[in-house]
């Protein structure tokens, strides 16, 4: 799939997609060129057998300082609400991808960068990042739903009421945010976690990932009925008994190595 990109960057290195947002003389506002090109990248990633894992990123201080508003200063109503509209489309692109989408965030996500963060599957940060939901400020509705799913509807609230910022760990304690790094860590450690998934049999951590978005729409007994489909399906398309006999494999190694570990510290204590 030949992709034409002006306000993001994509590429493929052993299995992981890296999208970055390309508008760092915006600060990367999401205007509506980069909300088509979201959905560019992601179907780009949802059709191609070697990609595995999916980061988002972002070139210069900001990762997405929210919504374009000076595109937005010579739009119609009407406008509006296409541009509303292209915004979700983004977001469900992220949102909807089988594959893992890890938000790599080391700067001020506002806004629409709060949606796209929250639209992957989880967050990484940086010491530096900082989060802001400012639409009630502006006079218009939005984030209100991925965010009270994640966080819950009270601070959900609180949040969107008062369009506070809020740093990093404050995002961590809340659940926003996965992991919290050093501003010289954060890249290094998003790609040893990609790789870590990348590792992974892909139909598993599909079906895994399908599993855990489905069964949170409905009631418990049809969130078992959705797992055990998906346990049907990975049984019949990986090789769990290899997998398996590897790990018993790996396990006896480390158990063998310790053993021997420990005979040798008894050994140097007693000739001591």
């Amino acid at each position: 799939m030949t992709l034409s990109l002006t306000t993001l960057r994509y590429g493929v290195t052993d299995h992981i997609a890296t999208v970055t947002l390309n508008r760092p003389d915006a600060r990367n506002a999401l205007n509506v060129a980069m909300c088509g090109e979201l959905v560019d990248v992601m179907n780009a990633a949802a059709t191609d057998d070697d990609v595995r894992v999916v980061l988002i990123a972002a070139e210069g201080t900001a990762f997405c300082a929210g919504a374009d508003l000076k595109e937005r200063k010579t739009m119609t109503h009407a406008d509006m609400t296409a541009r509303r509209v292209r915004g979700f489309a983004a977001y469900a692109a992220i949102e909807r991808l089988a594959k893992p989408v890890i938000a790599v965030v080391h700067g001020a996500a506002f806004g629409s960068g709060c949606e796209i963060a929250a639209a992957s599957d989880f967050i990484l940060a940086s010491e530096a990042a900082a989060f802001c939901y400012p639409e009630v400020g502006w006079g218009t509705v939005g984030a209100t739903q991925r965010l009270p799913r994640v966080v819950g509807p009270r601070m959900a609230k609180e949040l969107l009421f008062t369009g506070r910022k809020f740093d990093a760990h404050e995002a961590l304690a809340m659940g926003l945010v996965n992991h919290v790094y050093d501003a010289d860590r954060l890249t290094a450690e998003a790609h040893a976690m990609a790789t870590k998934i990348a590792a992974a049999n892909p139909l598993t951590v599909r079906l895994t990932k399908h599993s855990v978005d489905t069964g949170l729409e409905g009631t418990r007994e049809g969130a078992m009925a959705v797992e055990l489909l998906a346990i049907e399906e990975n049984l019949r398309g990986s090789d769990w008994q290899a997998a398996i006999a590897g790990f018993g494999r790996a396990a006896a190694s480390d158990a063998s190595r310790a053993s021997e570990g420990r005979g040798a510290s008894k050994g140097n204590h007693d000739g001591e």
